[in-house]
């Protein structure tokens, strides 16, 4: 038993995630001795500890982004100034490295108009609705992001039925599969895939995977690439985790991207791992969303992978004829109402997920209902929720029943009291754990994608969605949000009251702190 106890020791010592957590935890403490040292010995060195919180917070709040996110960050600052800075420093700058942000604006130089609108579909969606037309348009022009017609699309409300329509679409691929992923985890998921992808190699497919470099740190084998490139299967790693107090570290690839042969897309928040289809259970019943696509759309996506593979691995970025949605599909693409996929950057000022997100709310007549794993929120969307409340749409939540993150629920829940003062309605999901990331309103306008309503997606993560005006999947994103307020738990301002003041004051902690979480 003594032996037993000793290895699981030595696994659990020779883990690479708690080396890396001693490594990160040894770099952070000999700031602090230097700190501490210089500081409680020289009266200089306190003195210019001060100046350089002080120039921090002036240099923090006289750049472009957003309040909430400045007033956080200079509290934490010059309330602990060693603390403060390192974090900011190394966590809290929504921008990555010069480089990486040089390699992309060169690459998109070099692409050129590749993603240019058809005047015809905005002709078309200005005949239908001006207002609705106008939120598209910022995405046109702020994200580069068109808008399409001749394009179907299909909502899926739990992973299960997801992955299977996924598994089905990847088995027809003749000529190209595109892969990008926040987290891949060997499991029944991964290894489906694996083996369909492996096939289609020997087929001729040009296959490749992206996959976060950090998040997978903690599911995949080191230098899994190769083992993937053993295969044939091209694939590249997304900022490799590396155990230095940096900024980029703290900028991951969250996008969920599939791409096949051009026509096909998925995206949504489902990662290719057992929880997202319920094979393996951890916070209860893991409830994700994606959406299908085929058609024109597709493009988009396919540009998206193009320039991120481009940058990655350094390689030219190839955008020719080859990856048009027309070059192996033929015939005529359906219509099924107006979709404009998009991304979301840190190498810019522009906050595109969280604006979309504040179109729809500050645009909505009747309803708005979100679902989000995580709820912390800036002052910009409390406003525009509680606004919108305020005006009669009926305003509606749903969180998780069942976190996967327990200090960021509490922070979630913290937010609760004033949306439930305001007639937003809250719900948790009481089977479990919900990870879906979407918007619906008016029978009209819905967004699925991977940005969550938290500071990590709105500013320092890569992210993307799919915005859809009057698509037969709005209805269908309607639908699971009704049948999902069902079987939930709504949350009243009782529950919010009652809490106990420790918990209560937690939280307010947790609110100081909450663009690291």
């Amino acid at each position: 038993m003594i032996f037993g106890t000793f290895k699981k020791f030595l696994k659990f010592i020779s883990n690479r995630i708690t080396l890396t957590v001693i490594a990160l935890f040894i770099q952070f403490m000999f700031y602090f001795l230097i700190y501490w040292y210089l500081t409680s010995r020289y009266l200089l060195a306190n003195v210019i500890m001060w100046i350089v919180a002080v120039v921090t917070v002036l240099w923090l709040t006289n750049s472009r982004i957003n309040p909430g996110y400045k007033l956080i960050w200079t509290s934490l600052i010059l309330a602990l100034p060693l603390v403060g800075i390192v974090m900011y420093f190394s966590a809290g700058k929504s921008r990555v490295a010069k480089l990486f942000q040089k390699e992309m604006k060169k690459i998109e130089t070099e692409m050129g108009d590749v993603l240019e609108e058809d005047p015809e579909v905005r002709k078309h969606m200005d005949q239908e609705d001006l207002g609705i037309s106008n939120q598209s348009r910022y995405l046109e022009r702020m994200a580069k992001a068109p808008a399409y017609e001749h394009t179907v699309t299909e909502y899926f409300s739990v992973g299960e039925d997801w992955f299977a329509k996924y598994v089905e679409e990847l088995k027809k691929a003749k000529h190209y599969i595109f892969l990008e992923f926040f987290i891949i985890s060997p499991g029944y998921m991964w290894n489906t895939v694996l083996e369909i992808l492996k096939e289609k190699v020997k087929e001729g497919v040009d296959v490749r995977i992206i996959y976060d470099g950090m998040i997978c740190v903690t599911t995949l084998p080191p230098k899994y690439y190769k083992v993937l490139q053993s295969y044939g299967i091209k694939c590249a790693a997304f900022n490799p985790f590396r155990p230095v107090l940096n900024i980029i570290q703290n900028n991951r690839d969250h996008r969920k991207i599939t791409v096949i042969d051009g026509h096909t897309a998925f995206t949504g928040g489902i990662n290719l791992s057992d929880e997202y289809i319920n094979q393996w259970e951890r916070f209860g019943h893991w409830k994700d969303s994606g959406i299908y696509l085929h058609g024109e759309a597709v493009w988009s996506f396919t540009v998206m992978f193009l320039k991120m593979w481009s940058v990655i691995t350094g390689l030219p970025c190839d955008i020719s004829s080859l990856y048009r949605p027309n070059q192996y599909y033929l015939e005529t693409f359906p219509s099924d109402g107006f979709v404009q996929p998009y991304g979301d950057s840190p190498l810019d000022d522009e906050t595109v997920g969280e604006n979309v997100y504040r179109n729809i709310i500050s645009n909505a007549k009747k309803y708005v209902y979100i679902f989000t794993p995580y709820l912390v929120l800036d002052n910009e969307i409390m406003t525009e929720l509680c606004t919108a409340s305020r005006k009669g749409v009926d305003v509606r939540i749903v969180t998780p029943g069942i976190p996967d993150k327990k200090m960021v629920f509490l922070l979630s829940q913290s937010y609760y009291e004033q949306l439930l003062e305001a007639g937003v309605r809250i719900y948790q999901y009481t089977p479990g754990f919900i990870h879906s990331k979407s918007f619906v309103s008016d029978d009209e306008v819905a967004v699925v994608g991977s940005i969550n309503l938290d500071y990590r997606s709105l500013y320092l993560h890569f992210e993307c969605g799919c915005w859809m005006y009057k698509t037969a999947s709005v209805m269908q994103v309607k639908q699971d949000a009704l049948n999902t307020f069902e079987i939930s738990r709504e949350i009243d301002l009782d529950f919010c009251r009652n809490r106990n003041i420790a918990v209560r004051g937690f939280q307010a902690i947790l609110r100081l702190i909450a663009p690291t979480l």
